[in-house]
């Protein structure tokens, strides 16, 4: 049965922590809805990992529904979660509005998500009163990266963990069903996450959250630009996809591929056939 935004709320403080990956194509989010997890991210980070970019900022609406979509048709189970990407829902809350609604009629998303605390709350208000669920993201906010000093772990002073604290609280009030919460010391998101009544889903903020978000590429070890620190490898895939490669392409020079069972024959004797045309 398909996870709705409600089922996801209603998983705050159960016993099934929450598990959330990001996806970008139909083929990889249908693997990870037949394996059960709970929420697929068609995240912002597709500008890094999927087409080329130094970082998500450059990444269009255009691209960011292009992909949901795809997404979007494999999820039977996930809740399908859209990235508003920068420059989405800076410009106003009208636009923000209209730009929130194309993820849910254009790319089958059940939500979206968006950066930022109190700064965004008028627009996470306005998303909800429209109808568009809307997730939050803390911490590390990787579109205005910049403006943190880098890709660096955030709330390490009490002054920005109280930010922290107040940003989240501040983010439910508005009508946010969820919040992810990046890069920020185990013991600041195990506060936020005890004091709010919407789920929290952590990425590099320790293991008391009430779930888990980690970039597929990175897991899977599929992604070799950088590995962020938080980041546990599953499996090493892509070392496998250049053993077989390798193989294939030595396999085809040595005219061992194809053999004679990935071919087709034909009770036709074709041996007039050359001289036809050579004449």
């Amino acid at each position: 049965m398909k996870i709705t935004v409600k089922d996801f709320r209603d998983m705050k403080g159960g016993t099934h922590k929450i598990s959330v990956l990001t996806a970008y194509d139909y083929p990889m989010a249908r693997l990870l809805d037949d394996a059960g997890v709970d929420a697929l991210l068609i995240g912002d980070s597709l500008g890094m990992v999927i087409l080329g970019y130094d970082s998500t900022v450059p990444v269009t609406m255009e691209q960011m529904l292009h992909h949901a979509d795809a997404v979007g048709r494999a999820a039977k189970r996930a809740m399908v979660i859209g990235d508003m990407p920068f420059g989405s829902y800076q410009v106003s809350i009208a636009k923000t509005v209209a730009n929130g609604v194309r993820f849910l009629k254009e790319a089958s998303c059940d939500c979206v998500k968006l950066e930022g605390g109190a700064e965004v709350c008028d627009s996470v208000r306005a998303l909800v009163q429209a109808g568009v669920p809307v997730m939050g993201h803390l911490g590390l906010t990787p579109q205005t990266a910049g403006q943190l000093g880098g890709f660096k772990v955030q709330g390490k002073e009490m002054a920005t963990a109280q930010k922290l604290v107040e940003d989240g609280l501040a983010l439910e009030a508005a009508g946010a069903f969820g919040i992810v919460l990046e890069c920020v010391p185990a013991a600041v998101a195990e506060i936020i996450t005890e004091i709010t009544s919407i789920p929290i889903i952590g990425i590099g903020a320790g293991v008391n959250c009430d779930g888990q978000v980690l970039v597929t590429n990175d897991m899977l070890g599929l992604f070799e630009k950088f590995t962020p620190g938080f980041v546990k490898k599953y499996t090493e895939l892509a070392p496998q996809i250049r053993d077989a490669v390798s193989s294939f392409i030595r396999e085809v020079d040595n005219l061992e591929f194809p053999a004679a069972e990935h071919s087709f024959a034909s009770k036709e004797d074709f041996s007039t056939l050359r001289d036809i045309f050579k004449s």
